[in-house]
């Protein structure tokens, strides 16, 4: 039992001896930092049951805390707030029990519970990733992570959408207009070789109906008539059809892509643990039109089509089959995500890490899915995040004005070097040591930028902005965790004793230290229930500021008291732990030195 648990316990024992009234919840707060104490008990929720001035209940739950519970040693009232300050020896037996241990604050998997499923990244193969795909991985790999430290199973996967009419447009300008050349001839990572035709395509394809409409054709019909596009339509039924030649091209046009994603996810430092292609998920789904039609969940309708009526529970009408009997994106989804429970049988519910733009799908896909009578349809989750937007405003991939994800990595290291170099902070390294720091310090900069703001919200990313080694930033983080590493380098001493509260006397500074990193366990659970990468981004950088105030007050190495250098030196090292540990989870490196 938490000590919590424990003061809601006697506080709920101290209104039924007082008061012979029974209280189903206690509020606790953190004790404002203006008044004395640790932790505050809200008092006014008890005036709908206790008829009486607040100030007063207060003082009789207090006096009755200090006589039943050893840990609380004095209390003070301020209006309707019970502010208890709990003993030095409570804060240093939590201490030591939390002080060795490798993974405080993340849980293991219980036996039996069932594993969860998280899809992110899933590209379309017709050009490289760029910073909303940033976004949609940091996002979904981070979640994976904190799902896992919070004691779930969890399987990373992506499907990837190597087939349709926007992959065939790559193919086809790449045969009308690449002269054969390749990644290897070309010197081009193969994903933009492959976008470089798609944008080709959209320039054609302009072209096109610029020239139908100088002939007299509405830009509606020019649109529909444009010989690119209809030969582009074409291609994609001989695709369906089976067409060798045109199966060998799309082969190869999508290693090229793949062989670009894989350097990119390397760089990126994200990984999944199974794929999904929508080549071979595409006609998933149709067999269960034919089951919902007999459970009557879907309906057919005159021309043949077939349609789900969710008008009862809110939502529209959603077409599950065409008339001509081929399948819609929703039968896919709702068989691919089938295919996924018969695969991994363990698994009991599963994320989708998609924009904002799909709120409406996801919603139709998990009511079909529980009417269909899926029992862990209940444990569908859509992660939901907004666009990033830039300075300069929106991206189009057809154009050619997206933020590509390998020049961003790239430009973040070389804004980290130029802004280290300015501050003079890498005396002594190699080059090679430099080169390696401006990544993970850029990187980290990326992902903290975009992990610590709430996934629904809206990003505007200013690079320059994420470098800064002050404030709410990964550098700034970074830095601190390699100051206290810079601190033990310098120990001299053994500091493994473990200190009892004879041997022992908190300061201040100390104790609010120890107060943050009592947070981190339910930080952990609290971001895996909410899917939010953003409370322990917060939480790191809350728990860093908490560091840099003792640091900036209390001597460390330099304390009189053998005891407060042992305690100190232990207190920072689980600080750098868990520093370390809270950016593992959000993917971010954390350098020794800076």
């Amino acid at each position: 039992m938490s000590f919590q648990e424990t003061l809601s316990n006697q506080v709920k024992q101290a209104v039924l001896s007082n008061y012979k009234i029974t209280v189903d919840t206690v509020e606790f707060q953190a004790t404002r930092k203006e008044f004395a104490g640790d932790i505050t008990v809200v008092i006014f929720p008890m005036l709908r049951f206790i008829k009486g001035n607040p100030v007063q209940i207060g003082e009789v739950i207090g006096n009755y805390l200090v006589e039943h519970v050893d840990e609380v040693k004095a209390f003070n009232v301020v209006k309707g707030f019970l502010n208890i300050e709990i003993s030095d020896a409570y804060f240093i037996d939590f201490f030591n029990g939390i002080k060795d241990l490798p993974n405080y604050g993340f849980e293991m998997p219980q036996q039996g519970d069932k594993a969860i499923m998280v899809e992110y990244s899933s590209p379309n193969t017709n050009k490289p990733l760029h910073l909303g795909h940033i976004r949609n991985n940091l996002l979904g790999y981070s979640v994976a992570e904190i799902l896992k430290a919070s004691g779930k199973k969890v399987y990373k996967t992506q499907i990837i959408n190597d087939r349709g009419i926007h992959i065939c447009k790559s193919m086809l300008a790449w045969k009308r207009f690449g002269n054969g050349e390749t990644p290897e001839s070309t010197g081009l990572k193969g994903d933009k070789l492959v976008g470089n035709y798609y944008v080709k395509f959209d320039q054609e394809y302009k072209k096109e109906i610029e020239t139908l409409v100088a002939k007299g054709q509405t830009e509606e019909d020019a649109k529909k008539n444009a010989p690119i596009l209809l030969e582009a339509q074409e291609m994609l039924l001989k695709w369906e059809a089976g067409d060798e030649e045109t199966v060998a091209l799309w082969k190869k046009m999508n290693g090229w892509v793949y062989n670009g994603f894989n350097e990119t996810y390397k760089n990126l430092g994200v990984d999944f643990d199974t794929l999904y292609y929508e080549s071979e998920t595409y006609l998933l789904g149709k067999e269960f039109v034919s089951e919902g039609l007999k459970s009557g969940v879907f309906v057919k309708e005159a021309d043949g089509s077939v349609w789900c009526d969710l008008t009862e529970d809110g939502l529209d009408k959603k077409i599950v089959q065409r008339a001509d009997g081929t399948a819609v994106y929703m039968t896919q989804d709702i068989g691919t995500a089938i295919q996924r429970i018969k695969d991994f049988p363990d698994v009991g519910g599963m994320v989708y890490t998609v924009g904002n733009e799909q709120d409406y799908h996801f919603q139709v896909l998990f009511l079909i899915l529980k009417k269909l009578g899926f029992e862990w349809a209940k444990n569908l989750y859509h992660l939901s995040y907004g666009m990033v937007d830039l300075p300069s405003g929106k991206m189009k991939s057809r154009e050619g004005t997206v933020v590509d994800a390998d020049d961003l990595i790239e430009e973040m290291a070389a804004t980290a070097g130029e802004i280290s170099e300015e501050l003079g902070k890498l005396e002594g390294y190699t080059d090679a040591e430099k080169q390696e720091l401006y990544k993970v310090i850029g990187l980290g900069a990326l992902k903290y930028y975009i992990l610590k703001v709430d996934p629904k919200k809206r990003i505007l990313f200013d690079p320059k902005e994420s470098i800064d080694f002050q404030g709410n930033t990964g550098p700034f983080i970074q830095y601190t965790y390699a100051r206290i590493r810079s601190i033990l380098r310098k120990v001299d001493f053994s500091y493994n004793t473990a200190l009892s509260v004879g041997d022992k006397t908190l300061a201040d500074k100390e104790r609010e230290l120890i107060k943050q990193l009592q947070l981190f366990p339910e930080v952990v659970q609290n971001a895996a229930t909410q899917h939010s990468p953003a409370l322990i981004a917060n939480y790191t950088y809350d728990l860093v500021k908490e560091f840099n105030s003792f640091y900036q007050n209390i001597s460390i190495l330099g304390a009189d008291n053998e005891n407060d250098r042992i305690f100190r030196v232990q207190l920072s090292e689980k600080v750098a732990v868990t520093i370390k540990n809270a950016f593992k989870v959000l993917g971010i490196q954390v350098p020794e030195r800076m």
